[in-house]
């Protein structure tokens, strides 16, 4: 059966799609290529047509902190818990107000649901890896013709909301490999990368000590003058310029190097591990009032197909990573004064098959997910949506279009908490189609889950 934007879930979420991949690749392909390009060829379809008077942006946050759960963790033993036989003892199900959960998986976050809520009724478009972190990042499909010049949803925000460039990029990435950058739009709005280890930045002092570096870089910057300015290289120079001085910012700065500069005492708070120190590093930067808005952290790992309950190197080792870093974050956030003003999303690319394990002892991909939502005014101790006993399906949506929750709702409602109008249409965009921030705004398809707030 296909839902009104015509996805045919039984087709992507079947068995066979995971035991003939090829084939499974090619019919999602050819199913989503021509949904898409039917699209732009409707006749009458106006970009300029967008229905502003519905457009108020909830404007709760000033920042975001996006965690992106890589490689799709299972909604069913996280944050949508449905028991069965073969659910661990070690999991301590239990009840906080309407919400279930594996408490002794999650204690830390356990300890700051009063802060969190709980999207229950959302599905992923995509089963492919991939395919769907991609749309994941860019909020459309990847296969969609304005895809190839779509920026990360960080850069849109970076774009928006920052007026005056700081010391750091207004859109950092923390333990992120590199990816999804600022598509058409100028490279100063694409994300900083970088892996904190407590050892500050790296890599930012010369080996000739600070003078030697600022005549090397005076002498660049006299060469580069005449040629930046002839304007015979198109922007090419220009952009290479804006590199240079954005890197020039981070040589010899204290300032942002103490916000990458913690021991062993904060490491081991946060878990002691790569995904706890970028939890460490995305406070910091948020303490430190940075200039930076957007923050994506990434953990790895999570596709569990194998042995998904064992003790070591499975679902139960990273959940309890997340965990030792995500519940002192939401804590130090609330401490500070910094949650109210910070939306923190969590969520993988999809989720995993309910009900029984596989013959393996994992489980597979599955359309159906669950993602974290807190901060930024949030309302929490709560759950949106809700599925059938095994997590299979969405039995109440839970808002008010009544459907389960996209990709692109979600995106809009990032948008929306930062106060970004989500049906914003430019004309700058190098297709000439002009670049919608959320895909199919003039037919208002998609929105903001504004439920989180009420």
């Amino acid at each position: 059966m296909k839902d009104r934007f015509g996805i045919d879930a039984s087709t992507l979420a079947g068995t066979q799609f995971w035991r003939r991949p090829q084939l499974g690749r090619r019919m999602f392909f050819r199913h989503m290529a021509s949904a898409m390009g039917g699209y732009f060829l409707l006749p009458g379809r106006s970009a300029e047509h967008v229905a502003k008077a519905a457009v108020s942006p909830k404007g709760s946050a000033k920042n975001c902190i996006f965690v992106f759960m890589d490689g799709g963790p299972s909604h069913v033993d996280t944050f949508d818990l449905k028991e069965g036989a073969w659910t661990p003892a070690s999991f301590q199900p239990t009840s906080f107000g309407d919400i279930r959960f594996p408490r002794g998986l999650m204690p830390a976050l356990a300890d700051q649901l009063d802060n969190v809520a709980f999207l229950r009724s959302v599905k992923a478009y995509a089963l492919v890896h991939g395919l769907a972190k991609t749309w994941v990042n860019i909020g459309r499909n990847p296969t969609a013709g304005t895809a190839k010049i779509a920026p990360h949803i960080g850069s849109v925000v970076s774009m928006e909301l920052v007026k005056q460039q700081g010391d750091l990029p207004a859109f950092v990435a923390l333990n992120t490999p590199l990816g999804v950058g600022p598509g058409y739009l100028p490279p100063e709005y694409g994300p900083f990368y970088i892996t904190p280890n407590g050892a500050g930045v790296g890599n930012t002092k010369h080996g000739y000590g600070p003078t030697r570096f600022d005549r090397r870089y005076g002498l660049l910057l006299s060469m580069d003058t005449e040629l930046r300015y002839s304007g015979e290289l198109g922007a090419a120079p220009n952009e290479m310029f804006s590199y240079n001085f954005a890197a020039r910012k981070l040589m010899y700065n204290s300032d942002v190097d103490s916000i990458f500069t913690f021991g062993d005492g904060e490491k081991n708070r946060y878990g002691n591990s790569g995904f706890g120190n970028s939890c460490i590093a995305a406070r910091n930067l948020l303490r430190a009032r940075s200039g930076v808005r957007f923050i994506q952290i990434t953990q790895g790992n999570w596709d569990q197909h194998d042995n998904i309950y064992a003790p070591n190197n499975s679902h139960v080792t990273l959940a309890k990573q997340f965990d030792s870093a995500i519940g002192p974050l939401l804590a130090d956030l609330k401490n500070d004064g910094l949650l109210d003003e910070t939306l923190v999303v969590a969520m993988g690319e999809f989720g995993r098959v309910p009900g029984p394990l596989n013959p393996t002892g994992g489980r597979d991909h599955y359309l159906q997910q669950t993602v974290l939502m807190a901060g930024g005014g949030v309302k929490g101790k709560r759950v949106i949506g809700a599925t059938d006993r095994d997590g299979r399906a969405t039995t109440e949506p839970g808002w008010s279009r009544q459907r389960d929750i996209r990709n692109e709702d979600l995106e809009a409602t990032i948008y929306s908490a930062l106060g970004i109008d989500w049906s914003t249409v430019r004309r700058d965009d190098p297709l000439g189609r002009g670049f919608e921030y959320v895909p199919f705004s003039d037919r208002d398809l998609y929105g903001p889950v504004h439920e989180l707030w009420e």
